[in-house]
C-alpha cells in the first residue's frame, strides 16, 4: 500500500503576515484598557519565549554552521524577526567609508565657494587629518569651516572620532573683504526650500522630493523636523503609513516611529535618518 504524500505548505509572503497582524491590532485598538493590558501581557510573554528560543537556536547553529546561519539571515522574514528581537544589528560600514560619506555631505557647500576637502590620514583610535583645498585653503573663515562643517559632519557619521585636525597652515593677515564660512548660519548656500510652514501638518507628515531625495516633514509646534522617507528596517517608503498620536507606522512591516524624535519604538537602535532644517520667514529649508 502506497502512502499518500502530503504536499508541502507554500511559503507565506511577508506582506500577508504583516497584513494579518495589522488586522488584529486594529481590532484590539477598540478594546478597553484592561483588555489591552491582558493582550499586551500575553504578547510580551510569547515574544520573550520566542526570543529565548531564537537565541538558543542561533547559538547552536553558530557552533555547527555559520554559513547556514548567514544564508538564513538573507531571508527577509528571518532577518526582520531577528532585528525585531534585537538579535542582530545592521553591519556598520568601515570607518574610511563613513568618513568619505561625511566629506561628501559637506562638499557641495565648499564647492559653492570654489573649495573642497581631502582626507589625509586616519590615526586610530580617534583622530582624522583633513586638508582644505582651493579657496577654502587660504580663506580667513577656514577655521569656522572646519569647526561648523567638516568636523561636525565627521563626528556625526563617526562617533568614535574625537579629533578632526586640519593640516593646512594657519591663515594670517586681514581679508580685503568680509569672508564667511559656507557653513555659517546666515548663508543660503546648500539650503533648499521645501515648503511653507502652514503646509506641514502638526503631528502628521508631508512627503516631499528634493531632486530625487525623498523626505517626510513633520511639525511639533513651531519646530519642523525632516526625515528620509525610508523605513530603517528594509528601506521601504513610509509616507503612506498611518500616524496615530504622533507615532508613524510603516505600511509594509508595521515598524513604529516617534515623529518628534525619529526613535523607532519597535527596535530602538533603528531611528529614522534626520536632516537639518532651518526657517526663513514662512519657508522651510533643508541642508542638502
Amino acid at each position: 500500500m502506497t502512502q499518500a504524500k502530503i504536499p508541502l505548505q507554500e511559503s507565506v509572503s511577508l506582506e500577508s503576515l504583516v497584513s494579518e497582524i495589522t488586522h488584529f491590532e486594529e481590532a484590539i485598538a477598540h478594546w478597553d484598557e484592561n483588555q489591552k493590558l491582558v493582550v499586551e501581557g500575553l504578547k510580551n510573554a510569547i515574544e520573550t519565549l520566542h526570543k529565548e528560543a531564537l537565541t538558543r537556536l542561533i547559538r547552536s547553529v553558530k557552533q555547527d554552521s555559520m554559513p547556514a546561519l548567514r544564508e538564513a539571515v538573507q531571508d527577509e522574514v528571518v532577518y526582520g524577526l531577528l532585528r525585531y528581537h534585537e538579535l542582530i544589528k545592521p553591519p556598520t560600514p568601515p570607518l574610511e567609508i563613513r568618513i568619505q560619506q561625511a566629506l561628501d555631505e559637506v562638499r557641495p557647500g565648499l564647492q559653492g565657494h570654489n573649495g573642497n576637502v581631502e582626507l589625509v590620514a586616519i590615526k586610530l583610535p580617534d583622530t582624522v587629518e583633513v586638508k582644505l583645498v582651493g579657496n577654502c585653503s587660504n580663506c580667513p573663515a577656514s577655521t569656522l569651516t572646519m569647526k561648523e562643517g567638516v568636523e561636525q559632519a565627521i563626528k556625526t557619521h563617526c562617533p568614535e572620532i574625537k579629533n578632526v585636525l586640519s593640516v593646512n597652515s594657519p591663515v594670517s593677515g586681514k581679508a580685503t573683504k568680509p569672508m564667511t564660512s559656507p557653513f555659517a548660519a546666515e548663508q543660503e548656500t546648500g539650503w533648499v526650500a521645501l515648503a511653507n510652514i502652514d503646509e506641514i501638518p502638526e503631528g502628521d507628515i508631508l512627503a516631499v522630493d528634493v531632486d530625487g531625495l525623498k523626505l517626510i516633514l513633520t511639525r511639533v509646534g513651531d519646530d519642523v523636523i525632516a526625515y528620509r522617507n525610508s523605513c530603517s528596517h528594509l528601506a521601504k517608503p513610509i509616507d503612506k503609513g498611518e500616524v496615530i498620536e504622533g507615532v508613524l507606522s510603516c505600511p509594509f512591516h508595521n515598524f513604529k516611529y516617534h515623529l518628534a524624535t525619529g526613535e523607532c519604538l519597535t527596535a530602538p537602535e533603528m531611528s529614522l535618518q534626520q536632516y537639518p532644517v532651518t526657517r526663513r520667514g514662512d519657508r522651510i529649508l533643508i541642508k542638502c
